[in-house]
């Protein structure tokens, strides 16, 4: 049965973050507040895990899961090389609504969909998520929604679509306008938005000191 926490209460928080690690650890999912919408998330080393975690929003492979890191280093291990531009953004808007699409480090085992070398990579402004990472290490998380419905702004919202399919629900409370991350692929060799969001293309250009392409 599913357990949910008030993450408002510091008792309830301390246990929730302890039994979302567990979960997360034994390849279950968990749902967990963030600077955006409610995400519904898992080890993203465990292809078990992503594979739940697809099923659970009735989704395919063909839409990649993204990662949640909870530190600007953590990305070291996980992708080939951090250009200076990656670095830049990083420091500019992390964490928040910014994710980078970068070609994954080709040593790691994992498997997030159909993600053509690449991962997606973002470092969420929410206490209760960081604390979470930077205990389980990154994670495959995406809108705790079941897909084509709408994304979850409270704990309740994502119950209700993802009832049991969920061990462990971190309640923290509304979040608020539910603004989807800005999605910028940095795999070519120009910068490209993919999906405008929290940070706007003139932001990004802006740090970047170059124009950049538009999907």
């Amino acid at each position: 049965m599913a357990s949910t926490y008030d993450c408002a209460d510091p008792d309830q928080r301390a246990e929730g973050l302890v039994a979302a690690a567990r979960a997360a650890r034994a390849g279950r999912l968990v749902v967990l507040p963030t600077d955006t919408v409610y995400g519904i998330g898992c080890d993203a080393f465990s292809a078990s895990a992503v594979r739940s975690l697809l099923t659970a929003k009735q989704r395919g492979p063909d839409m990649p899961v993204p990662v949640l890191v909870g530190s600007w280093t953590t990305i070291d291990g996980l992708v080939q090389g951090v250009p200076k531009a990656a670095r830049d953004l990083i420091e500019a808007f992390w964490p928040g609504g910014l994710s980078l699409v970068l070609p994954h480090a080709p040593s790691l085992k994992w498997d997030l969909g159909s993600t053509k070398g690449t991962v997606m990579l973002r470092m969420p402004l929410h206490p209760v998520a960081l604390e979470l990472l930077r205990d389980v290490g990154p994670m495959g998380v995406s809108s705790a929604n079941v897909s084509g419905s709408p994304p979850a702004s409270t704990a309740a919202e994502a119950q209700e679509q993802l009832g049991e399919k969920v061990a462990v629900y971190l309640d923290g409370g509304p979040s608020g306008e539910p603004v989807a991350s800005t999605v910028l692929d940095l795999t070519g060799d120009d910068p490209r938005v993919l999906r405008e969001g929290a940070v706007s293309s003139a932001e990004v250009a802006e740090v970047l000191g170059r124009e950049v392409l538009t999907a």
